[in-house]
């Protein structure tokens, strides 16, 4: 049982349906402070449910998350952005910058729509931990995938949240820069205390995590501690039918 006060987020007995599709089937489950989790599973899993629940996006059919101490499902859409604000951070596939700033703007654009004053101090310390220093000045176009993300990694960071979801965050990326960029978010779990969440298909990517989550028909099926990119890459295959090589 992970105690209480080092538990980020919480989901018990959660269930989300859409209609008549039940996305999430009374999932409990808990990301502790300071690990690493993957979320595994096929098409249609709940992979993406689950995030979206557990990142506060997207409000439980029935049960409850919990963030920070917070239940979720009693706030309204107002405050649950305020939560996420402070408390959750993002980061995507598809990086999400506005190419028409800098990548400096870029980062610090969401704690200034939000009305909070940058910890310039804490973001020059990320910026240099992820070698992005001498292009800050730069349009996202003018950067690699890979800087994109790191600069998408920051900005997620840069309010010191609570958690941070990452939604298959290598998908785009070349072998060589997605494996920069999940070094780059086990250096961050190991060296600065961060929790992270990450949605992903690749076994190779999952393998980088502390544990990893094996969802099947919105259900979590299987809890992993560190298991080889081989062993996630059998156990997708069986749930997904295919007949093992």
């Amino acid at each position: 049982m992970t105690p209480a006060d080092t538990r980020v987020v919480t989901l018990e007995r959660v269930t989300r349906r859409y209609g008549d599709l039940v996305a999430l089937d009374d999932v409990s489950l808990a990301f502790p402070r300071g690990r690493f989790v993957a979320v595994m599973g096929p098409s249609g899993s709940g992979k993406s449910t689950l995030l979206h629940c557990a990142a506060a996006l997207d409000p439980p059919t029935s049960g409850s998350v919990m963030i920070g101490g917070v239940d979720v499902g009693r706030l309204s859409e107002t405050r649950r952005t305020e939560l996420r604000r402070k408390h959750v951070g993002f980061v995507f596939q598809s990086y999400n910058l506005l190419p028409a700033i800098t990548v400096a703007d870029n980062i610090t654009l969401p704690l200034r729509l939000a009305g909070v004053r940058p910890d310039l101090d804490w973001i020059g310390e990320l910026v240099d931990r992820v070698g992005l220093r001498e292009r800050l000045g730069h349009k996202p176009a003018e950067l690699s995938g890979g800087q994109q993300q790191r600069a998408a990694i920051v900005r997620a960071l840069a309010a010191r949240p609570d958690v941070v979801f990452a939604d298959e965050p290598t998908g785009a990326l070349d072998l060589r820069s997605a494996g920069q960029v999940l070094d780059l978010l086990r250096e961050l779990v190991d060296e600065l205390g961060q929790t992270v969440v990450m949605v992903t298909h690749d076994p190779a990517a999952a393998a980088r995590a502390h544990d990893t989550l094996v969802m099947a028909d919105g259900r979590v099926v299987d809890v992993l501690a560190a298991p080889a990119p081989e062993e996630l890459a059998v156990r997708l295959t069986r749930l997904a039918g295919e007949p093992v090589a």
